[in-house]
């Protein structure tokens, strides 16, 4: 999972197909909704399909969960230079660029047999996510009146729980009928229409000015309340990953391996419902629902910690687990721009690149976990990663109390 950075471009004008009269350029954002549909399903994809890909490519599981975690490798690396490099770029030829990089990646990993051929593919994924995440949410703002932008974000951020409900249930039903690679070939054919609804329906607008001037990143750091929640950002998300990536064979363990889809598929809903929930709040209570979503996530590590026979029981924990996450990119985007003031487009490439390290800090973790103290380590964990995220959200000032921004 994915968050999405604000792009480097000092301009929040609405594009020209937003209607005069306030609408929102519906199918142009529906395409940007699509764009992080497809970048958050490559990335989280491997995790329905785990077992499948690694006993295909003849290695271990632990190890084929590195496929998350090069791909967030390649985010992190890149987000910030790639934006800096391609901030002159005209919006839709850069968008353009990371879809099709993203075609060109999943076709070489649904045809590939050597492992170091599908982890470089993946690498080459993370990277194209690099481009994308550094635009979407600033390209989103710019097509919107001012007095809309925030929904148009939202409905732009819809495509991560759509992936994780539909797309990653869906992906793992078709890996288990028909295999794997046919999954990420659908993922090739799904990045090349994309490429066409963006050039027909997406207003194109441009990129940074020559000479605009541009906030260091070391000092955003030193902005109040931005540090904090980078710091929220970096552990709330490893928490998450370490188990995330992991799920199918967490399964496997509890004798539910038969099972892993439709546990996403609950998952993936209750984030539906999340987000829905965080959109209609979230201007008046930024500090409580972000509270609410790192304790939510607690109480399901601590269910799925506790041995029991209950499938049940896991389903309910997951179901609380996605209710916690769906709305945490969308929390912790919209508090790192608040605290961030006018330095919000360096704030926000500060916060995808530690997210994307927490990604693949993530899987490592969550590998060593499973190959020395079994799978019954991985829920612990979150839980305990969690309480320094309880703590700060609740006195940090980069998540404020209430009242609107």
């Amino acid at each position: 999972m994915s968050t999405h950075t604000t792009e480097l471009t000092g301009s929040s004008e609405p594009a020209e197909g937003a209607e005069r009269h306030g609408g929102l350029p519906l199918a142009a954002l529906l395409a940007l909704a699509t764009a992080v549909f497809v970048t958050s399903l490559t990335e989280t994809l491997p995790a329905g399909v785990l077992p499948a890909m690694s006993a295909d490519l003849g290695v271990g599981e632990s190890a084929m969960g590195q496929s998350v975690t090069v791909y967030a490798i390649g985010t992190a690396l890149t987000a910030i230079p790639l934006s800096a490099a391609t901030a002159g770029w005209r919006r839709k030829r850069l968008l353009l660029t990371a879809m099709a990089g993203f075609a060109a990646a999943n076709t070489v990993t649904a045809v590939s047999t050597d492992y170091s051929l599908t982890m470089a593919a993946r690498f080459v994924a993370g990277v194209a996510a690099g481009l994308a995440w550094a635009l979407l949410a600033g390209y989103a703002r710019r097509l919107a009146p001012a007095h809309l932008q925030g929904r148009a974000i939202a409905i732009v951020m819809t495509g991560i729980p759509v992936a994780l409900s539909l797309g990653v249930p869906a992906g793992t039903f078709l890996g288990e009928v028909l295999g794997w690679r046919v999954t990420f070939t659908l993922m090739t054919v799904l990045a090349v229409a994309l490429l066409g609804w963006i050039a027909a329906s997406v207003p194109d607008q441009p990129g940074q000015r020559r000479g605009a001037d541009r906030v260091p990143m070391l000092r955003v750091l030193t902005i109040p309340g931005v540090a904090p929640v980078l710091f929220v950002t970096l552990v709330f998300v490893l928490a998450h990953t370490i188990l995330y990536t992991y799920i199918a064979t967490f399964l496997d363990g509890l004798g539910m391996g038969g099972s892993t889809d439709l546990v996403l598929l609950v998952f993936g809903v209750a984030s539906l419902a999340g987000i829905w929930f965080v959109g209609a709040r979230i201007d008046r209570r930024l500090r409580t629902l972000t509270l609410a979503s790192a304790l939510l996530v607690a109480v399901a590590a601590s269910l799925l910690a506790v041995p029991a026979d209950s499938p049940a029981l896991v389903y309910a924990a997951v179901a609380l687990w996605g209710l916690g996450w769906g709305g945490a990119p969308t929390l912790l985007q919209t508090a790192v721009t608040d605290a961030g003031g006018d330095a919000a487009d360096a704030a926000q490439a500060a916060l995808v690149t530690l997210w994307n390290a927490a990604m693949a800090g993530g899987g490592v973790a969550g590998g060593v976990l499973l190959d020395h103290l079994g799978t019954g380590s991985l829920p612990w964990s979150v839980l305990l990663l969690l309480i320094p995220v309880v703590i700060v959200v609740g006195r940090a000032q980069g998540f404020p109390a209430g009242g609107e921004r």
